[in-house]
C-alpha cells in the first residue's frame, strides 16, 4: 500500500513539474497557490458536470442508488484515511487488502439489505395483485 501511494504521488509530482514546465514555456509563471486552484477548479468543474449528469440520468431510476454511490465514494476515502493513519501512527498494518475488505463488508450488508427490500416490494406488489384480482370475482 505504502508503494501504491508513493507512485501515486511520484504522478502527481509529474503531473505537477510538467504543468508548470508547459507554463513557463508559454511565458505564463503562477504560484504554487494559482496552480492549485486552476488544476482543481478545472477538475472539480468537469467532475461537476460528469456527476450531475449520472446522477440525473440514476436518479429517473432510484435516489438509492445514488445514495449508494455517495456512501462506496465516502467508505472507499474514510478506508483509505484509516489506513494512511496505520501507517503514519505505526498503530496496525498499512494494507490495500484492508480497505478492500472494508468496502467489501458494506457492499455485502447492502447487497442483504436490498434483496430484503426487493423481496418487500415484491411482495407488496404481489398481495396488491392479489387482492385487486379477487376483489374483481
Amino acid at each position: 500500500m505504502g508503494k501504491v501511494i508513493k507512485m501515486m504521488a511520484e504522478l502527481v509530482n509529474l503531473g505537477h513539474d510538467m504543468i508548470q514546465l508547459i507554463l513557463s514555456i508559454i511565458g505564463v509563471q503562477v504560484s504554487d497557490k494559482s496552480l492549485h486552484f486552476i488544476i482543481f477548479g478545472i477538475i472539480g468543474m468537469i467532475m461537476f458536470l460528469i456527476v450531475d449528469i449520472t446522477f440525473k440520468w440514476i436518479s429517473k431510476w432510484s435516489i438509492t442508488a445514488i445514495s449508494f454511490i455517495y456512501t462506496f465514494t465516502f467508505l472507499a476515502i474514510f478506508a483509505l484515511s484509516v489506513e494512511i493513519q496505520q501507517k503514519i501512527t505505526g498503530r496496525g498494518n498499512m494494507e490495500f487488502n484492508d480497505i478492500v475488505a472494508g468496502i467489501l463488508g458494506f457492499v455485502t450488508l447492502f447487497g442483504a439489505y436490498a434483496f430484503v427490500r426487493l423481496c418487500i416490494v415484491f411482495g407488496k406488489k404481489a398481495y396488491y395483485k392479489r387482492k385487486n384480482i379477487d376483489s374483481n370475482k
